[in-house]
């Protein structure tokens, strides 16, 4: 085809934007050179470049589903429910993406893994300041876990801010109460630094929504949304549990911990307790 031609042929690759001497580019817009260069490896193991790179990528992800949460908290204790479910859906879509991470990480054996493991020291997961403004945002409250951010003011402020504040499950109980369903002064008033715990009064108040799903359709719609965050929440956590356990089997963490056996005990952590209980009471 000649020059002409092409130039009558929007299909073509030469059509294609290439002079970008004062133009943004691609690399440009995403900083790539920025995000590239973060890929540090400290040792000339193979796979501590997948390491490395597993872990940044759901860093990203984890930002990802802070924000929609966060977003769709702000509407919630608005009193808004449509515009969240599409910000909680993206959030069970980013969960997906987080835990199929895993299955790449499980490709690397033990013996690959123990080439640098030792080279990072106490380095953990556990120090992830994303993941745990995750688990505080919906609910898993702990102040023993902000300890490892006390260093980093930066990081310690906004999780000491969200330990203190309303869980997406705290607002959607009050949008219960709201609506006129009676959920217990106790549990509208509770210390925020605590974890729930199961209320038979908002367990009653569930049922309700339940049994008149027509009724109540948006707080209906909204407990199952909540429901799939948990569900994958709980995948992601097992994902992590058997990629520690076939990679370092039982030893400790680097991070202090125990390794399988304290992530085996998160397993146990409930997030909205009432909504997997309402299922037996109905």
């Amino acid at each position: 085809m000649s020059q002409a031609e092409h130039g009558t042929d929007r299909d073509a690759p030469e059509r294609a934007h290439t002079d970008f001497g004062r133009r943004l580019s691609y690399g440009d817009y995403l900083r790539l050179d920025t995000l590239l260069s973060a890929h540090q490896p400290i040792t000339g193991a193979h796979d501590e470049h997948l390491f490395i790179t597993v872990h940044h990528v759901s860093e990203v992800w984890l930002s990802l589903i802070i924000r929609e949460l966060q977003a769709a908290m702000t509407l919630l204790a608005a009193g808004v429910t449509d515009e969240p479910l599409k910000m909680l859906t993206r959030v069970v879509r980013a969960q997906e993406q987080l835990t199929a991470a895993w299955g790449v990480l499980k490709t690397m054996t033990p013996a690959d893994y123990l080439q640098f493991r030792g080279a990072f020291g106490e380095a953990s997961g556990f120090q992830s300041a994303g993941y745990r403004m995750v688990e505080i945002l919906l609910g898993n409250r702990n102040p023993v876990l902000l300890r490892p951010f006390e260093h980093r003011p930066d990081q310690h402020g906004p999780l000491h801010a969200a330990l203190h504040a309303p869980s997406v499950y705290d607002l959607t109980l009050r949008l219960l109460a709201a609506r006129g369903l009676p959920i217990p002064a106790e549990v509208l008033e509770r210390d925020y630094t605590q974890p729930p715990v199961e209320n038979p009064g908002v367990l009653d108040a569930w049922l309700t929504v339940y049994r008149d799903p027509e009724r109540y359709w948006d707080l209906y719609e909204l407990a199952e949304k909540l429901l799939d965050v948990e569900d994958n929440f709980r995948a992601w956590r097992f994902n992590h549990l058997t990629t520690v356990e076939r990679t370092i089997g039982f030893k400790t963490g680097s991070g202090g911990t125990s390794g399988a056996g304290y992530l085996r005990r998160a397993l146990n952590v409930v997030l909205f307790p009432e909504l997997w209980q309402v299922r037996t009471s109905l």
